[in-house]
């Protein structure tokens, strides 16, 4: 609007006058005039000074002196004849290459309910004004662009289809195709939806290089008046069967402030999760978390949905996907337990049925005699493991009453590491021999717990036994590990509904990087902690401080048919080696790729001890759609221990399986993982589906050129003409006839002339 009003103002358009340089051209008559304008000036001062008005006042002399002035002094600027001088580019003797959007996201109708493609299609077709304009000046080069960038013979030719929009690429193509001819310009029109993770700042440079500016013109709406997206989703990459999911999903919107809408889990086809959300005001984002199941094994492709709304602009933006690889594996847990009690049988009583969970159990009965149960019979047989490859083996460890006496000083320091380095999870229950009392204060444990231990406390000083009534805090209420019912409400309400347990350890305090899942409250009123974790390298570390949770089954209340004890365990010991690495990681760059791009594999591998190798074979086996496969080798980066990385290109359309294997020296095998990727037509054209303006103003800044919007792109062809690129000669506008300097002339002419009637002089 503000541009609008300058051009009219003032003939021409703000860049013209930036371009320019503005000077008088003085001349013997025009200074002679001046003279005179001098002398009038000074006549009509000193005829204002002999006028008595209003019983003698001054004001009304000073007013109208100024106006009598300033109205000379208009007449002197038009006769100092200003000047705007400008290197305009020669008519027909420069090129100016034209790139227009082709992706999808220009089927979008947010221009007075047309696609934004129309546009495109109307301006610079053979009869489009902005077309005309531009080869009435230059000579044009038109180019096409989304994933790539190519000529264009005709606008007809465009058929907004391109999945992805990278407007780097597209301007050093055109930047290079025209190197050598007089280029005046670049004229990008889009909408701005760069969907490159790359940095158009490589671009920019190359431009400002060669001074060569950019022209940008946004297409589109800079807000869709209703409109729902799915903004992002929040997944695992992988878990065990039968695993119960809660999965955040953020929700924005603009124009359903209020409505309640329901977000749909969708596994292959078939719901398995559901849940209301009532929408926010414009703009502000909805976080949703939604329960589901995984129960099928293998890369299952999970789908967050909300259904189309009346009036919505874009409906593609309701859908989001991810691939989730659910494993029907045995995750091996190593529970070691100090002494015979009631917590030991009923823990692995939990777990005996869940197929994905072997809890390999040992009690130490007497001093020396330990007694195993389930796992293999040459594993652990005599006591806790006393190497770390022994213990990596495993991927969850849990240390019940045990005093860290029992412990060797570098044992301890390995079930840290366990954590640290390995990953692993570990989980220290409550007891007469665990936490403080149990001598761990200063321990290597004791730093990759989530809580304060005191090396002060003694084990000969235990804590009173405190009777707790647990329930979740804020964020347990919405943790897996913590789910009791199908719904929140219904698990807070459960909870409620437990029997007391007891701890026999004194309260300990949190530390800044732990979250609090669970808290006790005591007869006096007094609120511990129950269940806390935290991350420690790269595994994480869990604290459940009470000594009984078997009272959540065997109680008299409990139910004979209430599973809640079996859920709860069941739950903890997959949160326990949930996200557990194993000694091959391998991971795709992205799960979804365009069929034809490229896919980056990474891979780290360590060897049984949880070391980075760099000397293994490492071998990525390709499974394609169609059933053909393709052995990619896998080469050390060299950017940090471990990391091998190769590339394959997705040629068909459908899900690849990438299975790596490594190996060393001698055929031995190191170990093998698997992940997946979709080559399918990308729909990311779609979200964020308004027009850019930020990004191309900054395009335009940057190179020297200007941003317009689909209205106000009348003026771009002389702009171009004079950004001062190409072959150019110079110019000299003569300025003393703008519309704004008439105006001005008039307005205090007349402005004099009224207050002179106010004040009885006319």
């Amino acid at each position: 609007m503000f541009d609008r009003i300058f051009e009219t103002l003032f003939s021409y358009s703000p860049f013209v006058f930036r371009q320019g340089t503005f000077r008088f051209d003085l001349t013997p008559a025009s200074l002679a005039a001046a003279l005179l304008v001098g002398v009038v000036a000074a006549g009509a001062v000193l005829t204002y000074r002999r006028v008595r008005v209003n019983e003698g006042r001054t004001r009304d002399r000073v007013v109208l002196t100024t106006l009598r002035v300033l109205a000379l002094a208009v007449v002197l600027f038009c006769l100092f004849r200003p000047t705007l001088v400008v290197r305009a580019a020669v008519k027909q003797r420069n090129v100016v290459a034209v790139l227009l959007d082709d992706s999808r996201s220009m089927q979008i109708p947010d221009q007075d309910g047309k696609a934004r493609g129309e546009f495109l299609r109307t301006q610079f077709g053979p009869d489009g004004a902005l077309f005309k304009s531009l080869t009435d000046k230059f000579l044009v080069r038109v180019f096409r662009f989304s994933s790539t960038a190519g000529r264009l013979g005709s606008v007809e030719e465009l058929r907004f289809e391109g999945t992805q929009t990278k407007l780097g690429p597209a301007l050093t193509s055109a930047r290079e195709e025209l190197a050598g001819l007089p280029v005046a310009a670049i004229v990008l029109a889009t909408d701005g939806a760069d969907t490159t993770d790359t940095s158009i700042g490589d671009a920019l440079l190359g431009l400002k290089a060669e001074k060569l500016p950019v022209f940008t013109v946004g297409v589109g709406s800079d807000k869709l008046p209703r409109d729902i997206q799915i903004d992002r989703v929040s997944t695992p990459r992988t878990v065990l069967k039968n695993a119960s999911l809660l999965l955040d999903v953020i929700v924005r919107q603009t124009g359903y402030a209020g409505k309640t809408v329901t977000v749909d889990v969708e596994d292959e086809g078939r719901i398995v999760g559901s849940e209301k959300v009532e929408l926010p005001a414009d703009g502000s984002p909805a976080t949703v978390r939604i329960r589901a199941k995984a129960s099928e094994p293998g890369a299952r492709l999970f789908k967050f949905r909300v259904a189309p709304q009346d009036g919505e602009v874009v409906t593609q933006n309701n859908v989001r996907e991810s691939i989730i690889s659910v494993r029907d594996e045995t995750e091996r847990i190593l529970y070691f337990e100090g002494e015979p009690r009631w917590e030991f049988k009923y823990l692995n009583r939990a777990v005996a049925d869940d197929k994905n969970l072997l809890s390999v159990s040992l009690q130490r009965t007497a001093d020396n005699k330990y007694m195993r149960l389930r796992g293999e019979a040459d594993e652990i047989v005599g006591g806790f493991p006393k190497t770390r490859e022994e213990l990596f083996k495993f991927r969850g460890l849990i240390i019940g009453s045990v005093e860290a006496g029992l412990f060797t000083g570098d044992q301890l320091q390995m079930i840290a590491d366990f954590v640290d380095r390995r990953g692993g999870g570990l989980l220290v229950l409550g007891g007469p021999r665990s936490f403080g009392e149990g001598g761990y204060g200063g321990t290597p444990v004791a730093d990759a717990l989530p809580l304060v231990i005191d090396p002060g406390t003694r084990a000969s000083e235990p804590a009173p036994l405190a009777r707790l009534k647990v329930a979740p805090t804020k964020p347990g209420q919405t943790h897996a590990a913590t789910q009791l019912a199908p719904t929140a409400l219904a698990s807070l309400a459960r909870w409620g509904m437990l029997p007391l347990v007891t701890s026999v350890n004194a309260p300990l305090s949190a530390k800044p990087g732990a979250t609090v899942l669970l808290t006790g409250t005591d007869e006096s009123g007094r609120s511990r902690i129950v269940l806390a974790s935290q991350p420690y390298g790269r595994g994480k570390a869990i604290a459940l401080t009470v000594q009984d949770t078997w009272n959540w089954q065997m109680d008299a209340s409990i139910t004979v048919e209430d599973q809640t004890h079996e859920n709860f365990w069941r739950q903890m010991l997959r949160w326990l080696v949930d996200g557990v690495p194993s000694v091959v990681d391998v991971r795709a760059s992205t799960d979804r790729v365009d069929p034809g791009e490229p896919v980056t594999i990474d891979a780290t591998v360590v060897d049984p001890q949880f070391v980075e190798l760099n000397d293994a074979t490492v071998v990525a086996q390709v499974s394609r759609p169609d059933g053909t496969s393709e052995t990619v080798p896998l080469q050390w980066t060299g950017e940090r221990d471990g990391h091998y990385r190769g590339t394959f290109v997705s040629t068909k359309a459908g899900q690849y399986e990438i299975a790596v294997d490594a190996t060393r020296a001698g055929g031995q095998t190191v170990g093998s993982s698997t992940a997946y990727v979709r080559a399918v037509p990308s729909e990311v054209e779609y979200f964020d589906p308004t027009m850019h303006a930020q990004p191309l103003r900054r395009i335009a800044e940057d190179t020297g050129g200007r941003f317009y919007t689909a209205d106000t792109a009348q003026s771009l062809a002389e702009d171009v003409r004079v950004a001062g690129r190409g072959v150019t000669a110079v110019e000299e506008r003569e300025r003393w006839n703008m519309p704004i300097v008439l105006m001005l002339l008039i307005g205090l002419v007349y402005a004099e002339w009224g207050y002179r009637r106010v004040v009885g002089l006319a």
